[in-house]
């Protein structure tokens, strides 16, 4: 089974060079690099490369386009996505390509590295809308080329929480995702210089308006505006507004800074909630992607292609 593996990455040459290290180790059919517009000589390093066998210059920060990028010039049975800062570990390529012989997605744990020693997700998992939703990790997910055609790739739309819609979706097309322990990576406790938007597809850091923009808009387009819907994104509310005043009692927080972010909670919420009812009439089949894979033009500015 071939795999191309898709590295989205804006800004962060030295974190990626070493991603690229360990895929080369684990020798996947083609790696694909999806670069934004770096400023840090991310291009020049990536054409000195004989192990990157497609770079793609893109105009645009966000990652799913990129990831949208990286998949339009993929050639093999399934692509991968993995993020500029991991390394992915000994057997993985084994243990997605194993894996995917029964699934029509395939995830696994990031491992960081503490004081104390390694960490490891778990598999995430949540019933919505009477459906089980299996969280992807955005960092370090698989899919067959039918499944990822079947909903289109990734929302555009989105600049945080692309690969969570992506499990809503996968979900209403009652597809198969399967957590991996096995198809581990890595990333080590130095995070200087990434790009949160890159890193972590949830966001890193509380940029509020962003986040409930993102909720809000997976909700109300992959749910409509039904009751259970619009509780858990009152829930959600509700409860970081109580651990921000907790912060500003403690006097971890300004006042002046908790009312910043509930302004920006509720305007973020309110047009994600707009944007996403549109979203969800612009596209009314189970994929509800308006704004996905093939509904936007190339954003490509250069391809550097090594393949015959």
């Amino acid at each position: 089974m071939d795999v191309s593996v898709v590295v989205p990455t804006l800004n962060s040459r030295e974190r990626l060079a070493s991603c690229l290290d360990a895929l080369a180790a684990e020798a996947p059919a083609e790696i694909l690099v999806a670069n934004g517009p770096s400023a840090d000589g991310t291009s020049g390093m990536c054409r000195d490369r004989d192990d990157v066998d497609v770079l793609v210059e893109l105009d645009d920060r966000n990652v799913n386009v990129a990831r949208n990028a990286g998949l339009g010039r993929a050639r093999s049975d399934v692509v991968a996505f993995v993020s500029q800062d991991l390394a992915v570990e000994e057997g993985w390529l084994d243990a997605l390509t194993d894996a995917l012989e029964s699934a029509d997605a395939v995830t696994g744990p990031v491992r960081r590295q503490l004081d104390a020693g390694w960490t490891a997700e778990e598999a995430e998992t949540r019933t919505i809308g009477g459906q089980a939703v299996h969280y992807l990790n955005g960092g370090n997910m698989a899919f067959t080329r039918e499944t990822l055609r079947a909903i289109d790739g990734f929302d555009e739309h989105l600049v945080v929480g692309g690969t969570r819609d992506a499990a809503h979706r996968l979900a209403a097309l009652d597809c198969t995702v399967d957590w991996v322990p096995a198809m581990a990576v890595s990333q080590r406790a130095d995070r200087s210089n990434v790009q949160p938007s890159v890193l972590a597809d949830g966001g890193d850091g509380k940029e509020w308006g962003w986040r409930y923009h993102s909720l809000a808009y997976r909700l109300a387009k992959n749910y409509g505006t039904r009751p259970t819907a619009l509780y858990r994104l009152a829930r959600h509310g509700v409860a970081d507004a109580a651990t921000a005043a907790k912060e500003v009692a403690q006097g971890d927080g300004r006042p002046s800074r908790w009312f910043g972010n509930g302004r920006d909670v509720t305007l973020g919420s309110a047009r994600g909630l707009v944007a996403g009812v549109r979203a969800r009439w612009r596209d009314r089949v189970p994929r509800r992607n308006p704004n996905g894979w093939s509904a936007r033009s190339d954003r490509a500015v250069a391809v550097h292609d090594r393949r015959d």
